[in-house]
């Protein structure tokens, strides 16, 4: 009878044993999968980490970030039917939007179709419009082949999405090519309303016309608009003041 006993016990230990080591093999899984999307467990700096560039977001719309980039530097990458291309946004004639998309995101869907329209709406009738995807390793290029319309340039880049540390997708970046200034960035959920977000970025971004360096009638409209913003308008008593009595008058 003990040794029946004894015998019971040793298959019980076993199978615990085996439960054990098949509990920290999927918790080894677990954490393996967590670093893989960028998530470590006890960094409180990594509790909220970017997203990888093919990672879905929701549906909503994403602010401007605080302060921009500054400057936009120039993108290099692959092409999705193969080899290398170069992409220059800054010190060039025009201004280039930026369309940061993924294949895997649900909200990309909608701008995919819309960049495929030869009327495409823009800031700016001039402006040139390129796609950025992650690179290879983050996306499928025979994906990223079919999606891309063939009259819009599209790169192949995840070192992009570092270098304008892209938060999300879609995102879309307005770049201001003669000076290479980021002026406008965020996010919709439709092309509308991602045009309408960049062209009030862009015209809030554009500098001042300055007094000394009118002429003419602009100059007159220029300080009519002025004076009508701040109330005086013509006949006001502000624009006729009273002159100082001469000394000899005092």
């Amino acid at each position: 009878m003990p040794a029946a006993i004894a015998v019971g016990l040793l298959v019980v230990v076993a199978l615990l044993g085996v439960l054990v080591v098949g509990l920290l093999r999927s918790h080894a899984e677990i954490l393996r999968a967590l670093h893989d999307l960028g998530v470590h467990l006890g960094d409180d700096a990594a509790t909220t980490p970017r997203p990888r560039p093919a990672r879905p977001t929701a549906d909503g719309v994403a602010p401007p970030r605080a302060g921009g980039l500054g400057s936009a530097p120039d993108i290099s990458g692959s092409v999705p039917d193969g080899g290398i291309t170069h992409l220059a946004v800054n010190g060039v004639e025009h201004a280039t939007m930026l369309a940061f998309l993924s294949t895997g995101c649900g909200t990309c869907g909608a701008f995919w179709e819309a960049l495929g329209d030869p009327q495409l709406r823009l800031p700016d009738p001039t402006t040139r419009v390129a796609i950025v995807t992650g690179g290879p390793e983050a996306e499928s290029p025979a994906l990223v082949r079919e999606l891309a319309p063939p009259h819009v340039v599209t790169v192949m880049s995840s070192d992009a999405w570092d270098a304008y540390d892209v938060p999300m997708s879609p995102y879309f970046v307005l770049v201001d090519g003669p000076s290479g200034r980021i002026i406008g960035e965020g996010s919709g959920v439709s092309w509308d309303q991602v045009v309408e977000l960049l062209t009030k970025s862009a015209a809030d971004a554009a500098p001042s016309p300055s007094l000394t360096t009118m002429r003419g009638r602009d100059r007159e409209a220029l300080i009519d608009d002025q004076l009508m913003a701040a109330g005086i308008r013509p006949g006001d008593p502000s624009l006729y003041p009273v002159a100082a009595p001469a000394e000899d008058e005092r």
